[in-house]
């Protein structure tokens, strides 16, 4: 007799262990929906499925796409809680409360383990030594930041390939850099000023003016009036920045003020930044899977997420409200900071107007983002609808992918793909291929290798998947619609490749350019659209995207190759020999016709210069 779906996940429940752990629902297409955390496993799974439970609409939808689950047990509930939130974090379940593209967050990294620590962006956080911080949605914002800083306490940001070539350059020139790479500044004093700048991302203006009224001191007592001047500017600065940040508080504690606002579906959270009782910055956080979630709800999942890829915890959170698990989230706040935390909702008085205040610029940041949202919606729903209608598509695609090949003779060439996602480029998706397996110009086989490893890609992100491991992102979404810059001989090319691997159902169609005429498959003719469709004009736009992104990358390719010297293939010949014996020499062809004896005279080994000479 045959077992429904309902029953056979009841007599599954029977086999849940009754501990802390973390579960997970899937759909018909095995896709992760929803990831939740729970003291007893069993008790919280079968009230998804009991008639009795009080269901929400959000949680009925969520159960009715329930196909599958499954589960693991953990040691704990904070370490339940660790784990739901990096699940989390790498399925991003539609279900589920998670900071929106918060892979796309700036950090500034200060790696202070270096004898000459470079500052720079950061797209994540590694546990390498350095000082990190962030998490920052605005990039502008941080920009600006540095820029400033940069300006009260140079320090370099060039690459290490440049700094290693021991010159100083403009920045020095202009006062953005002490010129560290000709040792115009000790190590010991660069690694001070990186630590008043790791001061001042922290707030702690009143520490750095500390720091620099002793050393302005001790510089006036040595007779040193060059470096005490210094001093009093930086401190004068310093401080007219401090006398513009407002005091909020009396205390002296870390405090962070979170706020939100909603409209429908949408929700927009802000961060204030406290430091010893002054307002040092605020950022704001747009949230995906919101929904109808409560605000205790709402609440938790932002602070779990937020401080997962936070690098610093403060003393204190300040809260609007009330939110789900507070002692446990305490409790895992203080793991993070690694000292107590404490959550505080205030009902009246100052803290409460800040909160209210924030409040507000949340909604005025979530009306931006929603005129920008109709606006778009506005333009790319029309485009898409008549794109499916043109194309004879069930629905509008979501993900288009365009493909196109970059070459002069089969010299260099390089494929590129471009995404679009909801009629918009998705520019994180971009990915560029260089052309491994086709020796000459033969742009059919070369489109052929970019679309097979695509697909191995897109099979081995789902293979990841199903092992819970972390791949490129870009690979792991099935696209909707194909598109293939050329014409009939490039789309039965690309049909080959889609039939062998297993893909034949996704839609792929090929754009010529002469004519501007769609190729479809299984039509001896061509689709024809006016320019001026909503259609034609989208599809003419990922395609010449796609012709932007392959040929921008085919000129870099072209001119590293241009810029390589014979000298590059000589084993033994680095960057600084070769450096030397150009400067030496003049010209490749001056050391072809130098004697052995010669080259040796420069400072290569008498064996590797007879290599260089046999080589060249």
């Amino acid at each position: 007799m045959a077992v429904s779906l309902e029953d056979s996940i009841k007599r599954r429940l029977r086999a849940v262990p009754d501990a802390p752990g973390v579960y997970l629902f899937r759909d018909t297409r095995g896709q992760v929906i929803y990831v939740g955390k729970a003291l007893r496993l069993r008790d919280r799974l079968r009230s998804y499925f009991t008639a009795a439970y009080a269901q929400t609409a959000r949680v009925s939808e969520l159960v009715r796409k329930v196909y599958d689950f499954e589960f693991v047990r953990t040691a704990n509930e904070v370490e339940a809680l660790v784990l739901e939130c990096n699940l989390i974090k790498n399925y991003r379940p539609r279900f589920n409360i998670r900071l929106k593209d918060d892979k796309n967050y700036l950090y500034l990294k200060l790696p202070i383990t270096e004898e000459y620590p470079r500052v720079h962006y950061s797209r994540r956080v590694q546990n390498d030594g350095a000082l990190y911080f962030g998490p920052y949605t605005s990039a502008q914002s941080l920009r600006g930041t540095v820029k400033s800083i940069r300006q009260l306490l140079p320090f370099r940001t060039c690459s290490d390939e440049i700094f290693k070539q021991g010159k100083v350059c403009l920045d020095f020139h202009i006062k953005r850099c002490p010129g560290p790479c000709e040792r115009r500044i000790g190590a010991d004093d660069y690694k001070a000023r990186i630590h008043e700048v790791a001061l001042f991302m922290e707030g702690r203006s009143d520490m750095l003016v500390r720091e620099l009224h002793v050393r302005m001191e001790g510089a006036a007592d040595r007779l040193d009036f060059e470096n005490a001047s210094r001093y009093r500017d930086q401190l004068q600065s310093i401080e007219r920045i401090a006398d513009r940040q407002k005091v909020l508080t009396h205390g002296r504690d870390d405090q962070d003020l979170i706020a939100y606002a909603r409209h429908g579906n949408d929700v927009f959270v802000e961060v204030a930044y406290v430091r010893q009782g002054k307002m040092v910055g605020h950022d704001g956080h747009a949230l995906d899977g919101a929904g109808e979630a409560s605000e205790a709800e709402l609440l938790r999942g932002f602070v779990l997420q937020y401080y997962a890829s936070a690098t610093h915890v403060p003393r204190t959170v300040i809260l609007p409200g009330l939110l789900d698990e507070p002692d446990l989230m305490t409790g895992w706040l203080s793991q993070r900071r690694g000292g107590p935390v404490t959550i505080e909702v205030p009902q009246r008085g100052r803290k409460r107007a800040l909160v209210t205040q924030l409040a507000e610029t949340a909604a005025q940041e979530l009306e931006q983002l929603r005129i920008q949202a109709d606006y778009d919606r506005s333009r790319t729903e029309p485009m898409l609808a008549a794109l499916a209608e043109a194309l004879d598509l069930e629905t509008p695609p979501k993900r288009i992918e365009c493909y196109d090949i970059s070459n002069i003779q089969g010299d260099s060439a390089v494929g590129a793909m471009v995404v679009f996602e909801d009629g918009r480029p998705r520019n994180d998706h971009y990915r560029h291929f260089r052309i491994r397996f086709v020796p000459g110009p033969n742009d059919f086989a070369m489109l052929q290798e970019v679309l097979r490893r695509r697909l191995e890609r897109l099979e081995s992100a789902q293979r990841r998947e199903e092992a819970d491991a972390v791949g490129d992102r870009s690979f792991t979404s099935r696209p909707d619609l194909i598109l293939i810059d050329g014409g009939k001989g490039q789309l039965s090319a690309a049909l080959e490749v889609l039939e062998s691997a297993g893909y034949a159902d996704i839609p792929t169609f090929s754009l010529a350019k002469e004519r501007e005429e769609i190729f479809a498959p299984g039509r001896a003719d061509p689709i024809v659209q006016e320019k001026s469709s909503p259609g034609m004009f989208l599809v003419q736009r990922i395609r010449d995207e796609a012709h932007r992104f392959a040929i921008t990358h085919h000129r870099k390719v072209r001119s590293k190759k241009a810029l390589t010297s014979p000298l590059d293939s000589v084993e033994g010949i680095g960057p600084a020999r070769k450096r030397a014996l150009l400067r030496h020499f003049g010209s490749v062809q001056a050391i072809r016709e130098a004697a052995v004896e010669d080259i040796v005279a420069v400072g290569v080994p008498e064996r590797l210069a007879k290599r260089l000479k046999e080589t060249l």
